[in-house]
């Protein structure tokens, strides 16, 4: 393996590494308020609120079943798609590989969470008017991060290529 690909490697690693541990950190303190408190129910601005809610689905809480059959095909599938985009991270390019990598970190919070309690505590509510987003955590912001990104480099990495066309 060259330097290069072992320099990509080492610091997509790091960019994980820390996705990882800020979503672990944030659902610690979060969670460390609701046993010394009781609840976690913060209201922050008309925006944003702190409220913990426990998701037993998937994504914004879709198919947040009670059937264990269902929570264990779905984590299984989880950890099939952690080992694709680990795959694509090693073999794509070195931005790709970072939002991979990002998207890997956020996805690895939350699959922690679903092996370790069952469920993932999600605890960001946004809203507006009245109207709330789904609550999610810190994982899920990483993920939307790295998914828009690579959406945004395959435009402009397309263009280019159509460029040189």
């Amino acid at each position: 393996m060259g330097n290069e690909k072992l320099n990509k490697l080492l610091i997509g690693f790091v960019f994980l590494v820390v996705c990882f541990a800020l979503d672990r950190f944030s659902k610690i303190y979060i969670l460390n308020i609701l046993n010394n408190e009781g609840q976690v129910d913060f209201y922050i601005n008309q925006y944003l609120n702190i409220y913990l809610v426990w998701n037993t689905g998937i994504g914004f809480g879709l198919f947040s079943l009670e059937n264990n059959l269902y929570y264990n095909l779905f984590t299984g599938i989880i950890i099939l798609i952690n080992f694709v985009l680990l795959y694509f991270a090693i073999i794509e390019t070195k931005i790709k590989s970072f939002f991979l990598m990002i998207i890997l970190g956020g996805s690895l919070g939350n699959l922690f969470d679903r092996v370790y309690y069952r469920a993932v505590p999600d605890f960001i509510d946004l809203n507006y008017a009245g109207y709330h987003w789904f609550v999610f955590n810190v994982a899920d912001i990483f993920i939307s991060i790295g998914i828009i990104c690579l959406i945004l480099a395959e435009f402009l990495f397309y263009k280019k290529a159509d460029e040189k066309k």
